[in-house]
């Protein structure tokens, strides 16, 4: 039988190194993909020893070339891919509205927008090949017109324009693909729990979320194992529907 494979953007770490650790559990081929190959590496051998079957991918969504060969590697071990998960994201520097530039806005869109693009559409024939594919974005409750002006949310506090309108985009982007590619499954999540005011601790807040690693990726899981008749265009928690 053929083991279901994924690839994860920014696998050698956080949400996506644990997404990887839980599939490959469930037996599925890793595609880990990382920008630092020396990170990666490691991160892969750490999921080896553990029994996964694991394949690094030096992989910098920021770069047409970079996502061009990943595509290469990957096409040197199967003909299709069965799941995406657009995990690869930049926080930015927290610039103060009146402080921001087009060219800090520019860096945290090359990596939460363009990126998942520029993969996506590079993987969309090996996607194409399989039975029922799922492209899972990892987004943001910070990018939820709903959770941003709702005075109760702490993001509302959070005065910045390029991460929470960078994730706003994505959510877009998730849409538009979902409308327009109906043979393939896109969704997106954001790895807190919006009703009860909490975010995941990774790397990305300094550690601060109130939920672990393995919290925040459960509606990661959830989305990249549905089935064929599962749900496409929506955007989740780990408790259910999150508002737009």
């Amino acid at each position: 039988m053929t083991k279901t494979s994924v690839l994860i953007t920014g696998g050698n770490k956080g949400l996506g190194f644990e997404t990887a650790r839980r599939l490959g559990e469930q037996g599925w081929t890793i595609f880990l993909g990382s920008r630092d190959e020396g990170r990666g590496k490691a991160a892969a051998g750490k999921l080896a020893d553990q029994g996964v079957n694991v394949v690094m991918v030096p992989l910098d969504v920021t770069s047409d070339a970079s996502v061009a060969d990943a595509v290469r590697l990957v096409q040197r071990h199967t003909d299709r891919l069965d799941v995406l998960i657009n995990n690869a994201g930049a926080p930015g520097n927290i610039v103060a509205p009146a402080d921001a530039t087009a060219g800090e806005l520019h860096s945290v869109y090359d990596t939460n927008v363009y990126g998942p693009v520029r993969v996506t559409h590079a993987f969309l024939p090996l996607l194409r090949a399989a039975e029922h594919p799922r492209v899972v974005m990892v987004s943001s409750g910070g990018g939820s017109f709903a959770v941003v002006t709702d005075p109760d949310q702490p993001v509302s506090k959070m005065h910045e324009l390029a991460y929470s309108s960078s994730k706003a985009a994505l959510n877009m982007i998730t849409v538009r693909y979902a409308q327009a590619l109906p043979e393939i499954k896109f969704n997106a999540i954001t790895p807190g729990e919006v009703v009860n005011l909490k975010f995941t601790a990774t790397d990305m807040n300094n550690h601060t979320g109130q939920l672990t690693v393995t919290e925040g990726t459960d509606p990661i899981i959830e989305l990249a194992t549905i089935g064929a008749d599962g749900p496409t265009g929506i955007f989740i928690d780990r408790l259910g529907p999150v508002a737009w």
